[in-house]
């Protein structure tokens, strides 16, 4: 396991949701599932089956050197809920403009 990649990508076709206090904010079965060594795996949905127009762009900016600079996205009161690489590092760009969320449900 010490020679496996950082970060592996693995497209999912199975449904995937992902909830926020009770609201359905995506459902798509055309994730990307990131595994990155030392975090949980996370699932990074089309932009075209999240509900974008609930989601607000955060002020929070981060930058990983694996994936690159991030935006997060708030609904409502909750803030951060999710997060997008708008221009991902190179060997990243699968899950460009995709939305990642701290908590979704694998149907």
């Amino acid at each position: 396991m010490q020679n496996a990649p950082r970060i592996e990508l693995h497209p999912i076709s199975q449904r995937v949701q992902a909830h926020v206090d009770g609201t359905l904010i995506a459902d798509s079965i055309n994730t990307i599932e990131l595994h990155e060594r030392g975090y949980p795996a996370r699932h990074y949905f089309p932009r075209e089956d999240v509900r974008m127009d609930l989601l607000s762009v955060s002020e929070t900016t981060t930058y990983c050197p694996f994936k690159g600079h991030t935006v997060y996205f708030s609904l409502g009161e909750s803030q951060d809920i999710a997060w997008s690489y708008e221009q991902p590092i190179e060997g990243m760009e699968a899950i460009a403009g995709s939305v990642a969320f701290y908590k979704e449900v694998s149907e």
